[in-house]
Protein backbone atom coordinates (compact mmCIF):
# COMPACT_ATOMS: atom_id res chain seq x y z
CA UNK A 1 0.00 0.00 0.00
CA UNK A 2 1.65 3.70 -1.04
CA UNK A 3 1.28 6.19 2.04
CA UNK A 4 -1.75 8.13 0.60
CA UNK A 5 -3.70 4.96 0.21
CA UNK A 6 -2.89 3.89 3.98
CA UNK A 7 -3.97 7.37 5.47
CA UNK A 8 -7.46 6.95 3.23
CA UNK A 9 -7.84 3.64 5.33
CA UNK A 10 -6.61 5.12 8.79
CA UNK A 11 -9.13 8.36 8.07
CA UNK A 12 -12.00 5.95 6.63
CA UNK A 13 -11.44 3.32 10.16
CA UNK A 14 -11.76 6.62 11.74
CA UNK A 15 -14.87 8.26 10.63
CA UNK A 16 -16.72 4.85 10.43
CA UNK A 17 -15.81 4.15 14.38
CA UNK A 18 -18.00 7.66 14.86
CA UNK A 19 -20.66 7.44 11.89
CA UNK A 20 -24.09 7.49 12.33
CA UNK A 21 -25.61 4.85 10.71
CA UNK A 22 -24.68 2.57 7.86
CA UNK A 23 -24.97 5.16 4.90
CA UNK A 24 -22.45 7.32 6.84
CA UNK A 25 -20.20 4.02 7.86
CA UNK A 26 -19.88 2.46 4.00
CA UNK A 27 -20.49 5.77 1.90
CA UNK A 28 -19.56 9.28 3.55
CA UNK A 29 -16.80 8.13 5.57
CA UNK A 30 -15.01 6.63 2.91
CA UNK A 31 -15.77 10.00 0.61
CA UNK A 32 -14.21 12.32 3.24
CA UNK A 33 -10.74 10.39 3.65
CA UNK A 34 -10.57 10.01 0.05
CA UNK A 35 -10.68 13.39 -0.16
CA UNK A 36 -8.96 14.37 2.95
CA UNK A 37 -5.89 13.65 0.80
CA UNK A 38 -6.68 16.43 -1.82
CA UNK A 39 -4.59 19.59 -1.33
CA UNK A 40 -7.12 22.54 -0.30
CA UNK A 41 -9.68 22.78 2.77
CA UNK A 42 -11.70 19.80 3.14
CA UNK A 43 -15.12 21.66 3.14
CA UNK A 44 -13.66 23.27 -0.54
CA UNK A 45 -12.57 19.77 -1.83
CA UNK A 46 -15.82 17.96 -0.84
CA UNK A 47 -17.89 21.12 -2.34
CA UNK A 48 -19.43 23.21 0.84
CA UNK A 49 -19.28 26.79 0.36
CA UNK A 50 -18.22 27.41 4.01
CA UNK A 51 -16.75 25.65 6.85
CA UNK A 52 -20.17 26.31 8.95
CA UNK A 53 -21.89 24.02 6.37
CA UNK A 54 -19.27 21.21 6.38
CA UNK A 55 -19.56 21.47 10.25
CA UNK A 56 -23.03 20.99 9.94
CA UNK A 57 -22.66 18.09 7.75
CA UNK A 58 -20.36 16.51 10.18
CA UNK A 59 -22.84 17.33 12.65
CA UNK A 60 -25.15 14.79 11.08
CA UNK A 61 -23.19 12.30 9.95
CA UNK A 62 -20.49 12.18 12.84
CA UNK A 63 -22.08 13.77 16.14
CA UNK A 64 -20.09 12.21 18.72
CA UNK A 65 -17.07 13.15 16.67
CA UNK A 66 -18.52 16.97 16.13
CA UNK A 67 -18.97 17.52 20.23
CA UNK A 68 -15.03 16.66 20.79
CA UNK A 69 -13.85 18.58 17.94
CA UNK A 70 -12.23 22.29 19.53
CA UNK A 71 -14.03 24.92 17.62
CA UNK A 72 -10.78 26.63 16.63
CA UNK A 73 -9.07 23.31 15.03
CA UNK A 74 -10.39 22.59 11.21
CA UNK A 75 -11.80 19.18 10.52
CA UNK A 76 -8.83 17.91 8.12
CA UNK A 77 -6.19 18.92 10.77
CA UNK A 78 -8.62 17.65 13.50
CA UNK A 79 -8.92 14.18 11.72
CA UNK A 80 -4.96 13.98 11.04
CA UNK A 81 -4.53 14.77 14.84
CA UNK A 82 -6.13 12.19 16.07
CA UNK A 83 -4.45 9.87 13.57
CA UNK A 84 -0.81 11.42 14.88
CA UNK A 85 -0.96 11.82 11.55
CA UNK A 86 0.30 15.06 8.93
CA UNK A 87 -2.68 15.69 6.37
CA UNK A 88 -0.81 15.46 2.52
CA UNK A 89 -2.38 19.47 2.20
CA UNK A 90 -0.44 20.51 6.08
CA UNK A 91 3.10 18.74 4.68
CA UNK A 92 3.16 21.24 1.52
CA UNK A 93 1.74 23.88 3.08
CA UNK A 94 3.41 26.92 2.85
CA UNK A 95 1.44 29.41 5.03
CA UNK A 96 2.04 27.38 8.60
CA UNK A 97 2.63 29.95 11.24
CA UNK A 98 -1.11 31.93 9.94
CA UNK A 99 -2.96 28.72 9.57
CA UNK A 100 -4.61 28.59 12.76
CA UNK A 101 -1.70 28.36 14.95
CA UNK A 102 -0.61 25.30 13.01
CA UNK A 103 2.40 23.39 14.18
CA UNK A 104 3.46 19.95 12.32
Amino acid sequence: MTRYEILEAKVTNLLQHFARDEYTKNTVAPRIAKTSLEMNHLYQDLGFGSRIEMGRYMSEHFPRLSRMKPKETLWKKYLYDLLLETAPACEECDDKETCFSCKI
